[in-house]
């Protein structure tokens, strides 16, 4: 019926809830995936899923956050 790409259809999101560190991270996962061949737009998304498996998303105070 509708031939939309999921690209066309999820948007970026908003990336200003990351520290800084996080986003360096980011950005060196995806110069990585880039490296092996992989798209950017792909290198970018495989990088932010790794960074949010990683760190369970963005900022988290220190107080209220628990690791069970």
């Amino acid at each position: 019926m509708f031939n939309y790409e999921k690209e066309d259809i999820m948007s970026k999101g908003d990336k200003s809830a990351y520290t800084d560190k996080q986003k360096r991270k980011a950005e060196h996962i995806e110069n990585s995936y880039e490296d092996r061949g992989v798209s950017h737009k792909e290198a970018e998304k495989r990088a932010w899923a790794t960074v949010n498996k990683q760190d369970g998303g963005g900022k988290k105070s220190g107080s209220g956050k628990s690791s069970s």
